[in-house]
């Protein structure tokens, strides 16, 4: 090591408090996401508090999380509403296509399961951009998301692969889930960070 140079060092409790707290994280914006309606709003919050952690601050308080919620509650519902309405509509075609029924359906299925990855990208950024930029609205951040997607293709391809190995852990071992919303959200602020 160059004589001056410094070593950061990481105190094994601070990483296990960090861990803790996006396992906390997680499991609120889980519980907050229960009735499905709020899920959009649970995610602003749970994003919110992520982005604090990334920055190195502490977590915002109760408080200002259940107004950041309360806030996002008739925005989020909205977007609650068209991600399950498209998210149904992608799983029907795909099991449909994956049937085998559908002439030309590889292809076809192929190219559903594209526009999938396309729109689980976007989605994951939108949420980045919400827990970093509290001013903007959802649709706001929807054309950053499409913006930054196209401005930084790695970025958005290491994007899904957060989503698509949290996806893959959580169906796994399903009772890590609750817990893996709070590290996946941690590490997709940490990608949009790290290709800003």
């Amino acid at each position: 090591m160059a004589e001056g140079a410094t070593r950061v060092r990481t105190d094994w409790r601070e990483g296990l408090s960090v861990a803790a707290d996006l396992a906390l994280i997680g499991i609120g914006v889980t519980v907050a996401s229960a009735l499905v309606l709020t899920a959009g709003a649970a995610v602003r919050a749970g994003s919110v508090a992520v982005r604090s952690v990334v920055d190195g601050e502490r977590i915002p308080s109760i408080v200002d999380l259940w107004r950041v919620f309360r806030r996002a509650l008739a925005p989020g519902a909205v977007a609650s509403v068209v991600v399950l309405a498209v998210a149904g509509l992608l799983a029907v075609d795909l099991a449909v296509l994956a049937n085998g029924r559908v002439p030309g359906g590889t292809l076809v299925l192929v190219a559903t399961a594209v526009v999938t990855a396309v729109l689980v990208t976007l989605a994951a950024l939108t949420a980045v951009r919400l827990g970093g930029a509290s001013e903007d609205t959802w649709r706001a951040a929807a054309k950053w998301a499409f913006a930054a997607a196209r401005r930084a293709p790695v970025a958005a391809v290491a994007t899904f692969g957060v989503c698509a190995l949290a996806t893959l852990i959580a169906a796994l071992v399903p009772i890590t889930a609750p817990l893996l919303v709070g590290f996946a959200l941690y590490a997709l602020h940490v990608v949009a960070v790290r290709f800003a």
